[in-house]
Formats: structure tokens, sequence, C-alpha cells
């Protein structure tokens, strides 16, 4: 079906939704290479001015990829649910937008309606948003998540404590994990992304962080960012998994670029609920969001399985695929492709904010690791900029890197103290089971809301210096 818009004498046409879909875009490099941008600011206008104009139900009738060749559009269209979409089926984009901005949509009513949007609904309304928009409408989105910490609470910002080392080094790990948890990090996942990507190694590397969070129960989990085959590997060998990791796209090709498909991932997530490692929370329920995955702007440009479509639909795509299995977190690793896909600083924190929007509309319980690659034109101070902008809009998690430079990935992302400074700012805290741990382990002051003791916890000193000398 063919879209057009006029602006003055000249008329713009757009041949298909996913045309429309491109064009409306907010600038990025990704698109521009992919060859799907529009060709200047006023053809952009005129794009966005035609989404406004159409109906919501449009999405349900016209799939930017084809059913029959995409599992994920099949999973999109298989699990819409028409009555949760019911409440806004009579509403065009734009007025979806302006419904988004009103007290009628309050977070419950968010919450039901979540299962009714498809992700190209939720796109094609942010390509409408100021960053105001994105981070209100944002802000309203509540979605929790349980293992053996509560993650999404209102008020309340966690971080994945990222101790990586270039060579696994066990002290090198001990050090940063030290370091991190003194600073009231790791509330989401102490998370390591392996130097030495096999399962001996995986295997090893999650008895040590088994080892420090059951020695000293501490109400988080752990996980070792490895491919899925590798943690399913370890699991047959009786390793203690917590969280199955997986990178994931927006299109079937995408994830089959990462070796993947929906089946893969769900073999993987009931092999996790079945080791049953979730705490036990209030009325005997189980923690049982039991994936970690993570996503990227331009990851299916790259991978050559785009369909045409621009790089903010598709990312919105990789969350259908997200909501499926229940996970405990997603992670946008917004600037860590480089700046083929995002070019500067401006288009890193639009894209981190619209899909922390996009996410949490479907709900989905996101987080983000604001990041750039160093040869990015964005620095510190864009990154400072997306960090305020995301905790205002309720991000659930960021990263917590020493020094905010991780010296194994080589880039750049959030510090232990960026995570201080936010919580201080915005009155955030860290999660609730968390929060208690650090209390009772004199990391933080009693009723301090997540003001650090003033002083080194022996406790936590000796556990890790056990670590470094095994």
């Amino acid at each position: 079906m063919r879209y057009h818009h006029s602006i003055g004498t000249q008329r713009y046409q757009f041949e298909d939704l996913r045309t429309l879909l491109a064009r409306s875009s907010p600038l990025r490099s990704g698109d521009q290479l992919a060859g799907v941008a529009a060709a200047d600011a006023k053809e952009r206008v005129a794009a966005q001015m035609c989404l406004a104009e159409l109906p919501l139900a449009t999405f349900l009738n016209e799939a930017i990829i084809p059913y029959e060749a995409d599992e994920v559009t099949r999973l999109i269209v298989d699990r819409h649910d028409a009555s949760a979409f019911a409440r806004v089926s009579h509403l065009t984009v734009g007025d979806f937008r302006n419904w988004l901005l009103s007290d009628a949509a309050d977070s419950a009513t968010l919450e039901q309606l979540a299962n009714g949007l498809t992700p190209e609904m939720v796109a094609a309304v942010s390509k409408l948003c100021r960053v105001q928009d994105l981070v209100l409408i944002a802000r309203k989105c509540n979605v929790v998540t349980r293992f053996r910490a509560t993650i999404g609470g209102r008020g309340r910002l966690a971080t994945r404590l990222q101790p990586n080392h270039p060579t696994d080094d066990l002290s090198g790990i001990a050090a940063s994990l030290l370091d991190g948890l003194l600073h009231g990090s790791g509330d989401a996942v102490i998370g390591i992304n392996p130097a030495t990507d096999n399962v001996p190694q995986v295997v090893r590397l999650l008895h040590m962080l088994d080892d420090v969070i059951s020695g000293y129960k501490i109400p988080t989990q752990s996980c070792v960012l490895t491919h899925v085959t590798n943690t399913l590997q370890a699991m047959e060998r009786g390793a203690p998994v917590d969280l199955v990791f997986q990178s994931i796209g927006g299109t079937q090709a995408t994830n089959a670029s990462f070796g993947i498909d929906l089946a893969l991932l769900e073999q993987a997530r009931q092999a996790a609920l079945e080791l049953k490692r979730g705490a036990l929370f209030e009325g005997g329920v189980r923690g049982s969001n039991v994936m970690y995955f993570e996503t990227g702007q331009g990851s299916a440009l790259s991978a050559g399985a785009h369909h045409g479509c621009d790089q903010q639909t598709i990312e919105a795509r990789a969350y259908a695929v997200a909501r499926e299995f229940n996970p405990l977190l997603v992670n946008t690793v917004v600037g860590f492709i480089g700046p083929e896909y995002l070019y500067n600083g401006k288009q890193i924190i639009r894209a981190g904010l619209e899909d922390h929007f996009c996410g949490k509309l479907l709900g989905v319980p996101m987080g983000c690791d604001v990041c750039y690659t160093n040869h990015a034109e964005a620095d510190s101070d864009d990154m400072d900029a997306l960090l305020t902008l995301l905790c205002a809009a309720g991000c659930n998690f960021i990263m917590g890197v020493p020094g905010a430079d991780d010296i194994m990935l080589n880039y750049q992302s959030t510090s232990f103290h960026d995570a201080l400074a936010m919580r201080q700012i915005m009155g955030l805290r860290a999660s609730p089971e968390f929060e208690a741990w650090l209390e009772r382990m004199e990391v933080f002051e009693p009723g301090g809301q997540s003001r650090l003791a003033n002083h080194f916890p022996p406790a936590l000193v000796d556990a890790c210096s056990q670590l470094e000398r095994q």
C-alpha cells in the first residue's frame, strides 16, 4: 500500500509501511548506510506527518517483514492480544501519542495495554515524540521482575556489576567485584563477559561467582555472558547457572547470525527453570525470570538481515522476542556497535531513549548500557546527559564498570560512581533485598537510602581477599 503527504506544492510518496517508518525515523548513520533514511529534513517531516495520520490498526494488516518468511513476525502476529488492543484500536499514531501523554494513560492502564501493542506500533509513535515525551511516557511504565532480587520497582535503580578482565584473571575479577560491592553495585546481576569463551572457562567463572554469592548470601544473581549453547552445556555439567544470556535481534535472519532461534531460547529457559535457583519470595513464589538479553540498534544491518527496515524499528521487534521469554533483564547496549550505526552523542542519546521507551511500552524490563566506542563522535558529557534522562525515565538498570572503562571489551560505559550519583540526584535506591544486605554488611548506612558507610566493611574485604588467594 502506498502512502503520501504534501508539504506546499511538494508531494512525497512512500511505497509501503516499511518505507514510511524508515523515512520517519530521526536521522542516524545506520539508516543512511542502509539507504533507507529520508533524503532531507523536509522529507522526514512529511513522513512523520503522514505517519501521525495512520490508524494504529494498519500495523495489524501490513507486515513490514512477511509473515511466511520470518518467525519473529509470526511471533508478533500470533501473540497479539486483540482484547488489550481494543482500548486504543480507534486511534491514529498521532492520537496515540497524545493519549500516552494524557493522565488517562497511567501505569496500570499501560501495563494492561502492553500485550495489545506490536513493536511496529511503539516504534512508530516513538518517531513522533520529543525527548521529553520519551521520558515522560516511559516513566509511567513499571515493569518488575524477580530472581533473587526485585528489579524495576518504582523509585529503584539497579546496576549490573561488570567485573571483566582481559585474561579472566580471578584476582583482577575479585578486585573489580569488591570495588563494585563497596559502591553498592550488583543488584541487577554480577555479569562477566568472558575473555576466553569456552565451556570449561564458563563453568569456572560460574563456580567462582556462585561461591561469592552463596557464601555471603548476596541477594543477586550471576551470569557469564556466553552463547546460549555454552550455557546449556554448562548446565549439563552441573554448573550453578542463574541467568541464561543471549544477544537477540528483531528478525529471524539476525538471530540466525547469532546462531539461535526461538526454539533454542525456549529450550534454554526451561533448562534454567528446572534448576530452581531463584529465591522464594512472599507467598512462596520462586523468582522465575531466568533470561538476560542484550540488543543494539544496527545489529540487523551488520548481519545483512534488516529487510530494508530502519534500525530503530528492527530494534523494537527484538523486544517482542525478549517479551516471549519473561526475562529478568533486557539491556540495549546502545552505543557499542559504533559510529557506523549511531554516529555521535546526539544520535546515541536519542536511540537510548527510544529503545527504553519502546521496550517499556511492550512490557519489557529495560535497562541500558549507556556507552560509546572510542571512535564515535561522543564523550562522557553525552553519556551523563543520556544517563540522567534514562534515570528520569525510570530505567530499570544501568552498568557498573570500574572507572567507566571496560578494559576487556574496550569501550566506555558507566561507573559505580555514576550509579551512586544518579541515586542521590534522583532520590533512587538499590533493589530492596540488595539494599537491606548492603546495610547488614555495613556498606550502606542503616536507613541512609543508599548512603555509603564511611569505612571498608571487613566482611566484604575478607571475602574478596580469599577469592584473590584461590
